[in-house]
């Protein structure tokens, strides 16, 4: 029984960002890898894998599904963000390892590969419009069918304006959709800095087919703010991304709440609830957007899920041509998925298909971080 020996967590800084890699060793010697997604609070989470190490030792590795069950079921107070982005972790790392023994990619493991290769979309993050517009075309140019663009936010400082935003982002998104016409799909995330009020009156100043998904614009906790919102506006949403369970995706899948789940695999639970959430939405005709903002090991994480999942439209990438955070800094990670243009190639090695350089991650010391805390000009306190 190839039982588990040791569960570690590993807080490195891979470019502009710290990332929490999770790695699990079975008594036979296979490693798995995993990541978890709660950027910027991953102490939280290191002492979460921590605590889950102390019972997980010793157990069947390849019993997936019921280490996910008693991980999730092992406390009083289940399921959290806190909680799932641990479970997270360590349920990709025994996908991986499992994959390794069989010798087959994780994809096996899901039912199989139904493509060939995962469409993205990718992000043009200028602050102006100018450098917004070149950024599109270099895309374009390079064979991306799906851009996302950010909001006109705040200038220098830490203050978000939600009138001034909206205005200029409105203006910058009519400007986009003349240059580029009607063959791009063309969305926006505002990172959940608007009320419904706002979001509804953003949607309101957009002429019809401006917009081809606006992500998640207010804030996820409340079905019924979306349901509101709903009423208020046709343009398609795309929400998922702080989802910690499939629960919490049941409301907005049932209700008709968005249109393109965002799900992200390091958050969600891993493999395990990930697929449980990918054939909720099958069933209600929704295509997964997974969310991908992080390193090697949750990319690769992503494409195995969709390669294995009938209903996908675009996975995010981080890996363009216009954006460079160094997220997936190969020195630190010396084999993981190939990109070619604007698609991931799904690998056919054994398990995820990433090596990870353990002695240059270990001599990778993270620095504290934390998001940038906005305010209103009042100075009331609002989302990052």
């Amino acid at each position: 029984m190839p039982r588990i020996t040791a569960i570690e967590p590993l807080l490195a800084r891979v470019g502009r960002r710290n990332q929490l890699l999770v790695k699990l060793t079975t008594e036979d010697g296979i490693v798995g890898w995993g990541e978890s997604g709660l950027s910027g609070r991953e102490g939280a989470v290191a002492a979460t894998i921590e605590h889950f190490c102390r019972f997980l030792v010793g157990q069947d590795s390849r019993q997936i599904g019921r280490i996910w069950q008693e991980t999730y079921r092992s406390q009083y107070f289940e399921g959290g963000r806190v909680l799932t982005a641990a479970m997270s972790a360590i349920d990709i790392a025994l996908y991986d390892a499992l994959g390794k023994r069989l010798g087959v990619p994780v994809y096996q493991l899901l039912g199989g590969r139904q493509r060939e290769c995962i469409p993205t979309f990718a992000s043009a993050t200028a602050d102006n419009l100018q450098d917004t517009l070149k950024q599109i075309h270099t895309l374009v140019d390079q064979g991306w069918d799906c851009v996302r663009v950010v909001p006109a936010c705040f200038d220098e400082t830490p203050v978000f304006n939600p009138r001034l935003s909206i205005a200029r982002t409105a203006r910058d998104l009519k400007a986009i959709r003349q240059e580029f016409g009607e063959e791009l799909c063309l969305g926006i995330d505002y990172h959940h800095r608007l009320s419904v009020a706002e979001a509804a009156s953003f949607c309101n100043s957009l002429p019809p087919g401006t917009l081809d998904f606006l992500e998640e614009p207010i804030r996820c906790e409340t079905p019924e703010s979306y349901a509101a919102l709903r009423n208020m506006t046709d343009i398609p949403f795309a929400v998922g991304e702080e989802f910690a369970s499939k629960w919490q995706a049941g409301p907005y899948l049932d209700q008709g709440l968005t249109q393109y789940m965002r799900l992200d695999i390091c958050n969600i639970g891993g493999f395990t609830e990930a697929m449980k959430v990918a054939g909720w939405s099958e069933r209600h005709y929704i295509d997964l957007m997974p969310h991908n903002p992080l390193g090697p090991v949750c990319t690769a994480a992503t494409v195995h899920m969709s390669a294995a999942v009938p209903n996908m439209s675009w996975q995010e990438t981080r890996q363009s041509c216009v954006e460079d955070l160094g997220f997936h800094d190969p020195e630190l990670f010396p084999v993981q998925v190939a990109m070619e243009g604007p698609v991931y190639i799904v690998p056919d090695g054994p398990g995820l298909g990433v090596e990870v350089n353990e002695a240059a991650i270990r001599a990778a010391t993270p620095l504290h971080v934390e998001m940038q805390h906005l305010r209103r000009a009042d100075g009331s306190v609002t989302n990052w």
